[in-house]
């Protein structure tokens, strides 16, 4: 696989990409350096926080959600970089001292989010990771909050399987991803552990394409693994970068593969906190907007 970056630039911890099949852009987050990027018609923009950001995600509005420390926002895109314009949703995780981690939207345009100690300082550096005091929660399009799970260290991964019967999500601390059947009233059932630990890093950030394979970045083992429906390992996918985050599925066939990575402060590789992309030639799913 011949891999490109998407941009020249690099990230200290560049997550969450989505594919926006309807404008045909990227989004992603740097989540260290508190901004959320889009690229469009080979453009890049970006807005400046003041506080770590996880995920930017379309509406079906014409706005964004970003996941802030503080809470989930609506912003407008097209406020400036420097003064970007927002508007609270609202607290998913009212636990102080979390922050947001992975979220995703699910088929019906909920936000999934999944929650985590805040492991970052007011300048974006490394805070020691203490407790295991993050959630899993789900956002409706009214703004209501249902919370899912407790107890989590860093929720990665957020998909579906069995038209959306059950939720595969990893606890990084743990090294594996989980399967929990989705009971009819929304609530999870008992977990049972889905994909096995790995000698090639944590599980973080996937994405599954349309064969039911998930690909699940593996954060410190330069690789993705293409793991089959039933969580068994099917290839591992070298990578250029020593961190990669996570992945999503794009472009005009949705064939394309792009992976976000992070930047070690030492001995990072030249394309360490790039955006990478690939073309696969295997379809993905597609990305979901918000519904509110």
């Amino acid at each position: 696989m011949k891999w490109q970056p998407v941009c020249d630039q690099r990230f200290k911890l560049a997550e969450g990409p989505f594919w926006d099949d309807i404008q045909h852009a990227l989004y992603w987050v740097d989540i260290a350096g508190f901004r959320a990027l889009r690229l469009h018609r080979e453009q890049v923009r970006h807005w400046q926080f003041n506080e770590p950001v996880s995920a930017f995600i379309p509406t079906t509005q014409g706005d964004a959600l970003v996941t802030l420390a503080s809470g989930v926002y609506r912003l407008d895109l097209s406020s400036p970089a420097d003064h970007p314009r927002l508007s609270l949703l609202c607290v998913a995780d009212p636990v102080q001292g979390n922050r947001a981690n992975e979220a995703r939207c699910d088929g019906h345009g909920r936000l999934w989010l999944g929650s985590m100690q805040n492991n970052l300082d007011a300048q974006g550096g490394d805070v020691p990771l203490e407790r295991r005091s993050g959630g899993l929660f789900r956002v409706h399009a009214d703004a209501s909050v249902t919370p899912l799970l407790g107890g989590q260290g860093i929720v990665n991964t957020l998909l579906w399987q069995d038209d959306h019967g059950a939720l595969l999500t990893a606890d990084s601390l743990d090294g594996v991803i989980y399967r929990y059947p989705i009971q009819a009233d929304g609530s999870l059932g008992e977990r049972r552990i889905w994909a096995q630990q790995h000698e090639r890093g944590d599980p973080d950030g996937s994405a599954m394409d349309a064969e039911g394979y998930v690909w699940n970045a593996r954060w410190g083992g330069h690789c993705l693994i293409r793991f089959a429906p039933d969580g068994s390992v099917d290839r591992v996918v070298e990578l250029p970068v020593s961190h990669p985050t996570s992945c999503v599925f794009g472009g005009p066939d949705m064939t394309t593969l792009f992976v976000t990575s992070a930047r070690p402060a030492s001995d990072a590789l030249d394309l360490d906190g790039c955006v990478l992309q690939v073309e696969t030639g295997i379809k993905g799913m597609p990305s979901d907007r918000f519904a509110g």
